[in-house]
């Protein structure tokens, strides 16, 4: 075994947390123990399929940061922007993406930065150009119940969960 494999073996192993969601009110708080735990920075990919619950752990990421308005999914506008204090968060939803170049369109790049949180529904529909993940929650059903297994992918992401925990 090479030392590459086994060290990326620990680090998928060190750096992901699993959790059973029960409800929706369960799925915000999650949402909520996330976003103190990105302090203004990081890009977040959450998969699931319809229905799992993304955009209820988005209105509870953005609840906990100041948010007191309603918290829509950006199924058809792309992108939700919202400035909670110092940290600009942006709420993407690529599902109705017909082509990935439609991001150079959006102007993606110019999302990312310093003070900049990314929250990323269905970016594999983004292919290439769908921003690196720093932490990924996926989500599945699990009877009337959702599991989540939030995983690090770098530095920035191990932090994120570090101050998950």
């Amino acid at each position: 075994m090479s030392d590459q494999f086994v060290l990326q073996y620990l680090f998928k192993k060190l750096y992901m947390v699993t959790h059973h969601i029960p409800t929706s009110k369960a799925m915000e708080e999650f949402g909520a123990k996330l976003a103190h735990a990105c302090h203004k920075c990081g890009i977040v990919h959450l998969r699931g399929e319809l229905g799992a619950g993304k955009t209820t752990l988005v209105r509870g990421f953005l609840q906990a940061l100041g948010h007191a308005g309603s918290v829509k999914s950006p199924t058809y506008t792309l992108v939700e922007v919202y400035q909670l204090n110092a940290c600009m968060i942006y709420h993407f939803d690529f599902y109705r993406l017909s082509d990935p170049e439609e991001l150079e369109y959006l102007g993606i790049r110019d999302y990312l930065g310093d003070n900049v949180i990314c929250l990323i529904e269905w970016p594999e529909y983004g292919g290439e150009l769908t921003p690196i993940a720093d932490v990924q929650v996926s989500i599945s059903y699990h009877a009337k119940s959702r599991i989540l297994k939030l995983q690090a992918y770098n530095a920035t992401g191990q932090e994120i969960i570090a101050n998950f925990l």
